[in-house]
């Protein structure tokens, strides 16, 4: 018996394209709460739709204080809501520190990206990547780091990226426009450790606030919550963390304006 008439072969659904290597950990890192301690401010200024400026003041106990001027530049050519080519990043603080970043588009599947720091006066890393997108792979090639592999769907993606000092692999999944959850797991061969960490992040619209939490395997807690004033352009962010292990705690405050 053959098949039945009229019926068409069964194709699989496209999966697309997984991003590019500085995304594929990017969902599962935003649920994880920032670091924070001591106050900062920071104020956010829009000169053109090409040109953004912002300066932040850290006041801290623990470590440095200081000041940060962040510089960005950004071309006409968009292909997403976060890649518009060519794009230009300088951050640099109050001691003359610098990381600049530099990314260009060479071709409708080509992306290119160059990375430079420098510590007070003397140049420290340097680094140079080529990116090749196709429909629904993404190669990555990194001087002096290897590559990775990774998939994605609509509501998860998994990443995992394997180099010769260890391999880094996380799991993010959005179960709803409120609630996000992250998993993520590091281990370094060289140092003979691993590190898991479980994070999650719960928006409250009606409230224009969002709380993320964070517990890993070295018993740290911690969580950070974050505030809109409007009409106001401010957002309000408080945040606490404790190891239990170490008997360590610290708490941060942090001003938005822009």
């Amino acid at each position: 018996m053959g098949n039945a008439e009229g019926r068409a072969p069964r194709r699989a659904q496209p999966r697309g394209n997984p991003g590019s290597f500085d995304e594929l950990h990017r969902l599962c890192k935003e649920v994880f709460p920032p670091q924070m301690e001591g106050v900062k401010l920071i104020v956010t200024k829009t000169l053109s739709s090409h040109f953004q400026v912002t300066h932040t003041v850290h006041m801290s106990t623990l470590g440095p204080s200081g000041y940060r001027f962040n510089a960005t530049f950004v071309g006409d050519r968009q292909l997403g809501p976060t890649e518009v080519f060519p794009m230009l990043l300088g951050d640099m603080d109050s001691s003359g520190s610098l990381n600049a970043q530099a990314l260009h588009l060479l071709g409708d599947h080509l992306r290119a990206k160059a990375v430079f720091q420098t510590h007070q006066a003397k140049f420290v890393t340097w680094q140079f990547d080529g990116e090749y997108r196709g429909e629904d792979c993404t190669a990555t090639l990194t001087l002096g780091n290897p590559d990775l592999l990774g998939g994605s769907a609509p509501n998860w993606v998994t990443t995992l990226n394997v180099g010769y000092g260890g391999a880094h692999a996380s799991y993010y999944h959005r179960a709803n426009e409120q609630v996000q959850v992250g998993v993520e797991l590091e281990a370094n061969t060289r140092l003979q450790e691993s590190t898991f960490t479980f994070g999650y992040q719960l928006t409250l619209p009606g409230a224009n606030a969002v709380f993320r939490g964070l517990l890993d395997s070295n018993w740290s807690v911690g969580g950070v919550l974050e505030k809109k004033l409007p009409p106001l352009p401010v957002t309000l962010a408080l945040g606490a963390f404790l190891n239990h292990c170490r008997s360590r705690f610290h708490c941060g405050f942090t001003v938005t304006v822009g």
